[in-house]
């Protein structure tokens, strides 16, 4: 079985230490309660395909088998993460592994949104770590995240990229369940993603705390007059950047319901584009906008709306 401190991050920030109290009902570290998800994908030059070569996956993290259903790239492996519980709850511990190798291409998304669960005593944590093998491309979309009133979630994304390969990672956080009444009522969501070479050299850091009890979020430098904030992250070939850059802010320029913009990042390895708004179909709609502009761009290949059933 797959152990706590393999699956937790290593550096869980001071701020979750006050939350830190023993769960009366199943503990940390409890069966269901570490979740992890191995994958690994390489292109199969016989299927003229890229195919899942390596999985595990240990409750209440899984995924079905790939589909291939993208005309304009065929040889696309599509995955859906899944959860059997609904949600991240008190004391959940969880882990992905995503590497690509081979020439592999994929698209990956999850069921859903990711519930962060009220909570009454504990926190969450996710440790993502994504490998980008020698001339892959991946596109790794997640639907939102969604704190809800009371919960304390803690997620550490780890992107290792090759020079020659691509990403395309993004992330969508919302105030909470809005329909239920809910707006920042959650106690603290941190997101941190790090950027590094294969060799994990680091190319940025991007830290964003949210605590909504200790500081309006709708003040000037936060969220405005904004709910919902998103964030982009393009790594790829020097030679691609600048023209993404330019593509991306013309695109974001015209929109009136959008506010947000693209930055180079250190060294011209990358993107990283960050957007305020007050839907997330919309902001969604944005994202899938931008992954449409970077697949032409980078392999010159249309983008087909991702489907869910």
């Amino acid at each position: 079985m797959t152990t706590l401190k393999f699956c937790e991050p290593d550096d869980i920030p001071s701020e979750f230490l006050e939350y830190n109290e023993k769960i009366t009902q199943l503990e940390v570290g409890k069966t269901g309660k570490v979740g992890l998800l191995k994958l690994k994908l390489e292109s199969n030059s016989k299927k003229n395909k890229t195919v899942v070569t390596d999985q595990y996956s240990q409750v209440p993290l899984y995924t079905q088998k790939a589909l291939y259903y993208d005309e304009a790239l065929p040889n696309m492996a599509h995955l859906f993460i899944m959860s059997p519980s609904g949600g991240v709850l008190q004391g959940d511990r969880y882990r992905m592994d995503i590497s690509l190798a081979n020439n592999a291409v994929s698209h990956i998304t999850t069921q859903g949104a990711t519930r962060i669960y009220k909570m009454n005593s504990n926190y969450a944590t996710q440790l993502i770590n994504i490998n980008v093998g020698k001339d892959c491309y991946l596109e790794f979309i997640p639907d939102q995240i969604i704190p809800y009133q009371n919960s304390r979630y803690y997620q550490k994304v780890l992107l290792n990229v090759d020079p020659s390969a691509s990403l395309i990672y993004s992330e969508i956080i919302v105030p909470g369940r809005v329909a239920m009444g809910e707006l920042f009522s959650y106690d603290i969501c941190y997101l941190k993603t790090i950027g590094r070479s294969i060799e994990q050299k680091i190319k940025f850091i991007d830290s964003c705390m949210l605590k909504p009890k200790n500081k309006n979020m709708n003040t000037l430098g936060i969220f405005g007059k904004h709910t919902v904030l998103a964030s982009v992250y393009i790594l790829a070939k020097k030679k691609y950047v600048h023209a993404l850059n330019q593509k991306i802010n013309s695109m974001l320029k015209n929109n009136d319901e959008i506010y947000g913009g693209s930055s180079i990042l250190p060294d011209d390895s990358g993107l990283l584009v960050r957007m305020l708004c007050n839907s997330s179909e919309l902001i969604k709609t944005e994202i899938y906008s931008i992954v449409r502009i970077a697949r032409k761009e980078i392999l010159n290949a249309n983008f087909t709306n991702i489907r869910k059933t």
